[in-house]
């Protein structure tokens, strides 16, 4: 069951908009009439398989197949651009089997004292873990920092269409679809996928020519020295997305731009970080949404609260075969909790075998013609989109965000910090609105009220101050340079 269900999870992880979540929904019905334990077996394989597989489009057509692959296509696409998917499809397969095997472990050994640690999140600290998340949109700018700053706000204010928490819609111009807000599936679909296919689409008519058949460079996987030298920064990614795992609500998404822009600025030599030379820049993202897995396990088991969409198609599943998850299911059901660690173990062995072979066959798409390779993207795309919320408006939506994204990428703009600002928005503006009525409208309570929403938002303060300060240094240096 968990060999089926990780190669389900691949599967519907290439696919665009069948994220794991999707993919945990299709399988659930046929685990009726499992026994419990067998049943999350199968689900952890999806989970585990998915949050992998949406690493391939990412690499190969620049199309993230989940939404936590969004990071990777930074230079996972660009890498294979450059004439190697083989070695930007096994960067993401070796990083993302040690993350999940770092989450794995951190379930395991620290499921009660992690789990302590989430209960200590209230709205102030959420509000200011989302704030230092978004100070990483000044370094997805390249050079130009206020280009990042730019392009996250308007993440930010494509999150405040829709209604709030309150009940109040904003921006909406009367059209009911929008009521709801935009699903994150359109955006990412559309700035990224449409984005990337109307660019080739005008290199078609241009008579430029496309990558085509790579030389024997371009399959080859990493060798010894090069695992050797993601294997810190995976290492370091993964502890990251296992505690970012552990806050209910947080997700993979957010996991994969933290490690990535941490990997930036802890490690030495990494100014090619976005430019699909460093393998590193694969790892970080790829290592912390896998280690989200083992992460997200934790107040479901230890607590019943899901830590994710996924892991509350989990508790559904454990509802559904009259389990209770919480403190009680280590006593009442220990072949639930430590099935559970076992099967996210074997899930990881078998993604690494399973993505050994995939990687043979998937590299060989990049070498389809052209066209139908761009007619197959945009087919699956619409697909995605539409298949999310079954309405016809979702695949408009992904259009007119390819436009946009088109327009962003004319002028230097970074979509994918318009999709960080995107996701993390509504967490700190919801979390910023509830903390606020905790603390009767004082922001200095919300902000410096308890210990850990200080320190984050002082390491927010000081790491948008450097960030900054490097990119106003680098452009006078450049300057200076071209002076004669």
């Amino acid at each position: 069951m968990i060999f089926l269900g990780v190669l389900w999870g691949i599967i519907g992880g290439v696919i665009p908009g069948i994220n794991a979540t999707v993919a945990m929904s299709l399988i659930l019905p046929f685990t009726w009439g499992m026994p419990p334990h067998i049943a999350i077996m199968l689900l952890l394989g999806v989970y585990a398989g998915a949050e992998y597989g949406g690493s391939v489009p990412a690499c190969l057509i620049g199309t993230p197949g989940t939404n936590a692959a969004a990071c990777t296509v930074i230079d996972g696409y660009e890498m294979t651009k450059k004439g190697r998917p083989g070695l930007a499809l096994g960067t993401s397969l070796y990083s993302g089997v040690i993350g999940g095997m770092v989450g794995n472990i951190a379930l395991i050994i620290l499921a009660i004292p992690l789990a302590s640690v989430a209960l200590a999140f209230g709205p102030a600290e959420y509000c200011a873990m989302a704030i230092m998340g978004l100070t990483m949109i000044c370094t997805l700018g390249g050079k130009n920092v206020f280009k990042g700053i730019l392009a996250g706000l308007f993440g930010i204010f494509l999150a405040t269409v829709g209604m709030d928490i309150s009940g109040v819609t904003r921006f909406t111009f009367g059209i009911r679809s929008l009521n709801e807000g935009f699903d994150l599936i359109p955006v990412m679909m559309g700035l990224f996928a449409v984005t990337e296919v109307l660019k080739q689409t005008r290199e078609c008519f241009g008579g430029e020519t496309f990558i085509g058949k790579y030389e024997a460079k371009g399959k080859k996987l990493p060798n010894w020295q090069e695992i050797k030298r993601m294997t810190p920064v995976s290492l370091f990614a993964g502890v990251i997305g296992t505690i970012i795992g552990v806050m209910p609500g947080a997700g993979a998404s957010t996991s994969s731009f933290i490690a990535y822009n941490e990997a930036k600025r802890w490690f030495k030599n990494t100014d090619t970080f976005g430019q699909g030379e460093d393998i590193r820049a694969i790892a970080a993202p790829e290592s912390a949404n896998n280690a989200v897995t083992g992460g997200a396990m934790v107040p479901l088991l230890s607590l019943g609260i899901p830590g994710s969409n996924s892991t509350a198609i989990m508790l559904g599943a454990l509802m559904l075969h009259n389990v209770v998850p919480g403190p009680t299911i280590f006593e009442r059901n220990p072949e639930i909790a430590y099935g559970a660690f076992i099967a996210l173990f074997i899930a990881n062995i078998f993604m690494l075998v399973q993505g050994l072979v995939f990687i043979k066959v998937a590299y060989r798409i990049t070498t389809l013609s052209r066209p139908a390779l761009l007619a197959s993207i945009i087919a699956l795309v619409f697909t995605g989109a539409y298949a999310v919320n079954c309405q016809i408006s979702d695949i408009f939506l992904t259009l007119a965000f390819g436009l946009v994204g088109y327009g962003m990428k004319k002028i230097g703009l970074p979509p994918t910090a318009t999709v960080l600002g995107f996701v993390l928005g509504p967490i700190m503006e919801n979390n910023l609105r509830r903390a606020l009525i905790i603390s009767d409208g004082s922001y200095w309570n919300v902000f410096f009220g308890s210990p850990l929403s200080s320190v984050l938002i002082i390491i927010s303060l000081v790491s948008l101050g450097l960030t900054i300060y490097r990119g106003w240094s680098d452009t006078r240096r450049e300057k200076q340079v071209v002076m004669p």
